[in-house]
């Protein structure tokens, strides 16, 4: 895990999902756990960042928004 995340208690107890999961996975896995944000591991389960509801929600509203995109393909914020 990285540092930053570390830091941070309220990401210790965030589910802990793969980059490659898609985006709808993601908001379901999201709405079943009722959380508002996820850590994001490789494949080496190594914590790499986090993805909030808030952004999916946008990211699912755009106009070149597809059911397959993964979440390691998110633009970086």
């Amino acid at each position: 895990m990285t540092p930053v995340l570390a830091q941070h208690h309220s990401l210790a107890h965030a589910p802990r999902i793969r980059d490659d999961m898609t985006v709808e996975v993601a908001l379901s896995l999201m709405a079943g756990a009722q959380v508002d944000h996820l850590v994001l591991c490789d494949g080496d389960d190594q914590g790499t960042g986090l993805v909030t509801l808030a952004r999916l929600t946008v990211l699912r509203d755009t106009p070149t928004y597809t059911d397959r995109v993964r979440l390691r393909d998110l633009p970086a914020s």
